[in-house]
């Protein structure tokens, strides 16, 4: 072998270790500085209250003793408008211009009723969560997952 095709295939030698440590390095797990941004907005089901005290005599009063509470467990507030919260049977509520603010819940009422910050009315006549048997989901504005709460069936929810 020449002299100039030793030295070449020394250079093509280091250029392709070259290329792979820089591939390793890129492979290589994130350190913890490299997860140092601030925790994402987490908001959950926190409690489900799907027979509501007394007859269901299908009044205002009994179906407002029916709700699902979702709470912000960081201290940023959040923006739920256009997050759905449904039922197995498809049933619907969706958040319209509502803030969640941080380390606080809410209360989703199933019946009519005045919004505050504290209490959302879903604003319908009749039932939504089965007594016996259901799944409240959760869904953000870009239709993923956030949170689901099962109740009355084999496998329970998550919580």
């Amino acid at each position: 072998m020449s002299a100039s095709a030793s030295v070449t295939a020394r250079r093509l030698a280091a250029a392709a270790l070259a290329a792979g440590a820089l591939v390793s390095v890129a492979a290589l797990p994130a350190t913890a500085a490299d997860h140092a941004r601030p925790a994402r907005a987490k908001v959950q089901i926190s409690a489900v209250q799907a027979d509501s005290p007394g007859r269901d005599d299908r009044s205002n009063r009994s179906l407002n003793s029916e709700w699902v509470e979702l709470t912000n467990t960081t201290r940023s507030a959040v923006n739920l408008d256009g997050w759905v919260l449904r039922d197995e049977s498809g049933h619907r509520y969706t958040f319209d211009h509502y803030r969640l603010a941080g380390r606080a819940t809410v209360r989703v009422h199933t019946g009519v009723g005045r919004d505050t910050r504290t209490d959302l009315y879903q604003d319908r006549r009749a039932y939504v969560w089965n007594n016996d048997h259901d799944t409240a989901t959760l869904r953000n504005d870009r239709g993923r997952l956030v949170d689901d709460e099962s109740w009355g069936h084999r496998r329970g929810g998550r919580h």
